[in-house]
C-alpha cells in the first residue's frame, strides 16, 4: 500500500490512533475503511485474528484500523461509535459483553454501515453475519474425547472466563457432554481472560481440591494460566489439562504428556472472512448470516502440524 492519505481517512486514522488502534495506510483515493473492534493484544489467538483481517485488507485494497479494548466492553462501544462518526465503510466486532454492545450495533446498522460479528455470538439484531466456530459442539466433541480417555473416576476443575458469553457456551458444551457416572466437577473459577488472573484462580482451585486429576480451560488466556498452576505445583503427574488454543507453551505440555487434548481454532481464517464479508455488503451483496470455521482437536498424535504456527 502507498503512503498517500485523504482528508476522510485521515480522520479515521487520527480518532482510530486516540483509541488506541493500530491502523493500515491508504491505498487510493476511494480506498474503503473497515474497522475491527478487538477485545485485547495479549491473546496470541486474537493477534492471529488481526494478521489475518490486515493480509485480507492487503490484498483487497482497503484501509484497516484495529481498536484494542484491553478487556473493557464499555471502550469497545466508544470506539464503535467514533468509528460511526468518521464514516467507516464496515465494522467487525469482537464482543466482550455481547449484550451490552447492542445498541452501537444498532447505531452503526442504521447509520448504513455493516456489521459482522466475530467469535463471541451476539444477539439477534441488525448484525449481518455471525463468523466463528460451534464452541458448543466443539465443547462437547472434547468432553466426547476426555470421556474416551479417562483412566478411571476424573475429579475435573474449569477455568473460565465468566464474563465471556463465548466462553461460557464452550464451559457449558464441555460440562453438559461430560460422562456423569465418572466425571465430578469441583468448581469453576473465573480467569476473566486475563493469564495472571486465570494463573492464580487455577493454582487456588488445585490446592483447595488436593484430589483434582483434571482441568478445562476455556480459551488462551484460561490454558496458559493452567499450565503454569499446574507446572508451578509440580502437578505435571497429577494433573490432565483440557482446553482451547495453541500456544508454544501448550506445546510444551503436549509433548511432556500433561496437555492432553486442545481445540485448535484458525482465528486467521475469521479474521479474513470478515474482512471478505464487509467486502462484498460495502458493496451491496449478502452474505451468510452463519459463516463457520472449522476446528481441530490437537492430541500428540497430531501436534506436529500445528508446530510451525509458533
Amino acid at each position: 500500500m502507498t503512503e498517500h492519505f485523504t482528508r476522510r481517512s485521515l480522520g479515521v486514522l487520527l480518532a482510530s490512533t486516540l483509541l488506541g488502534a493500530v491502523a493500515l495506510p491508504v491505498s487510493a483515493q476511494d480506498a474503503k475503511t473497515f474497522a475491527l473492534v478487538q477485545i485485547n493484544q495479549q491473546a496470541l489467538f486474537f493477534n492471529e485474528m488481526n494478521r489475518g483481517a490486515e493480509e485480507a485488507a492487503a490484498a483487497a485494497g482497503v484501509n484497516l484500523v484495529i481498536f484494542n479494548a484491553n478487556n473493557d466492553s464499555a471502550a469497545q462501544n466508544s470506539a464503535i461509535e467514533t468509528y460511526i462518526q468518521e464514516g467507516v465503510d464496515g465494522l467487525a466486532v469482537v464482543a466482550i459483553d455481547v449484550n451490552g454492545i447492542m445498541p452501537a450495533v444498532e447505531q452503526a446498522a442504521a447509520a448504513g454501515i455493516p456489521v459482522v460479528a466475530i467469535d463471541a455470538i451476539l444477539p439477534d439484531g441488525p448484525q449481518a453475519a455471525q463468523i466463528g466456530v460451534d464452541n458448543a459442539k466443539a465443547g462437547a466433541d472434547l468432553a466426547a474425547y476426555f470421556n474416551e480417555n479417562m483412566e478411571g473416576e476424573a475429579k475435573l476443575g474449569i477455568v473460565g472466563a465468566l464474563n465471556s458469553y463465548i466462553q461460557n457456551v464452550r464451559k457449558d458444551g464441555f460440562e453438559g457432554a461430560l460422562d456423569a457416572g465418572k466425571v465430578t466437577v469441583a468448581d469453576t473459577v473465573d480467569g476473566q481472560n486475563i493469564q495472571d488472573v486465570a494463573l492464580g484462580a487455577a493454582e487456588n482451585l488445585i490446592t483447595a481440591n488436593p484430589d483434582l486429576n483434571a482441568l478445562y480451560a476455556t480459551g488462551e488466556p484460561a490454558l496458559m494460566g493452567a499450565v503454569a498452576a499446574v507446572v508451578s505445583q509440580g502437578k505435571q503427574a497429577d494433573v490432565a489439562i483440557y482446553g482451547w488454543d495453541l500456544t508454544a507453551q501448550v506445546i510444551d505440555g503436549i509433548d511432556e504428556g500433561y496437555v492432553k487434548a486442545v481445540i485448535q481454532q484458525d482465528p486467521s481464517l475469521m479474521g479474513a472472512a470478515a474482512v471478505e464479508a464487509l467486502m462484498t455488503l460495502s458493496d451491496g451483496g449478502e452474505v451468510d448470516a452463519n459463516i463457520s470455521v472449522p476446528v481441530t482437536i490437537v492430541t500428540k498424535e497430531n501436534v506436529d502440524d500445528f508446530r510451525s504456527l509458533f
